[in-house]
């Protein structure tokens, strides 16, 4: 049984810290170094740094600000963004990743993650899918920040990334993200239902009960981003964090 985690989600964009709302109009809410060491103080379970920007603009992952930021990162960190090489994922370890997180270049390149997951483990691999809407209004998987379709459905897909070696999925609506109206339980139950690794859920919390809707639709953790970089109904930027009781007690209480 795996254990239900809480994940804050951080988007970088040419080294700062913003939000976006379904993967455009990235607003910035920080300095990344700054939101790092507010969550030690919090003692999240782990997080989750994603560069919206890296793949796009066919960059690299920036290592060196990489690594300022894993110096000052007491909990566990996972990095997507740029991602395309066995070489890119060796040296994301070595600055102090736990976990890598790769999303366009498997699309094409799936024994990526089957080199990767040879090399490392499967359980620092995780192979992550984005997921919107086609224009017959059929979800399906998408890259480059959504703006490039796949023929792949959520589910398909999913066990597609399985096979290859992924152990863990990280799941992302683009029609959610940012919408802080709740998670897409009924693609959750899909891409869930299709794998046996866990799947991290993401896109469209907007309070803590919807993440626990989306552990209650399969997902093993919620991962989130506007419910921990804003705050109260004007969207004050706040850098926040639930304590572990109040954790506990969410994930401890009934479905609904």
């Amino acid at each position: 049984m795996y254990h239900n985690r809480l994940i804050p989600c951080l988007l970088l964009d040419n080294g700062k810290l913003v939000k976006t709302v379904q993967f455009k109009k990235p607003v910035y809410v920080g300095d990344p170094i700054n939101a790092v060491k507010i969550f030690n103080d919090k003692e999240v379970d782990e997080l989750v740094f994603l560069d919206i920007n890296a793949t796009r603009a066919r960059k690299s992952p920036d290592f060196a600000y990489l690594k300022k930021i894993t110096e000052q990162c007491f909990m566990p960190l996972c990095y997507g963004g740029g991602i395309t090489s066995l070489e890119d994922i060796g040296m994301l370890f070595r600055i102090g990743f736990e976990k890598v997180s790769i999303n366009a270049a498997a699309v094409d390149h799936p024994e990526l993650i089957s080199e990767a997951a040879k090399v490392y483990g499967s359980q620092s691999i995780v192979g992550a899918m984005d997921v919107g809407k086609n224009l017959f209004g059929k979800a399906v998987v998408k890259t480059v920040n959504g703006a490039h379709s796949t023929k792949y459905s959520p589910g398909e897909y999913a066990k597609r990334l399985e096979e290859a070696g992924a152990g863990e999925i990280f799941l992302n609506s683009i029609t959610q993200d940012g919408m802080m109206e709740g998670y897409d339980r009924e693609l959750i139950s899909e891409v869930a239902g299709s794998v046996r690794v866990p799947v991290i859920a993401c896109g469209g919390a907007g309070s803590l009960q919807d993440c626990k809707r989306a552990i209650d639709s399969g997902a093993s953790a919620a991962a989130a981003g506007s419910i921990f970089v804003f705050w109260g109904v004007n969207k004050a930027v706040l850098i926040n964090y639930p304590d572990s009781s109040e954790t506990a007690a969410l994930f401890a209480a009934s479905g609904d």
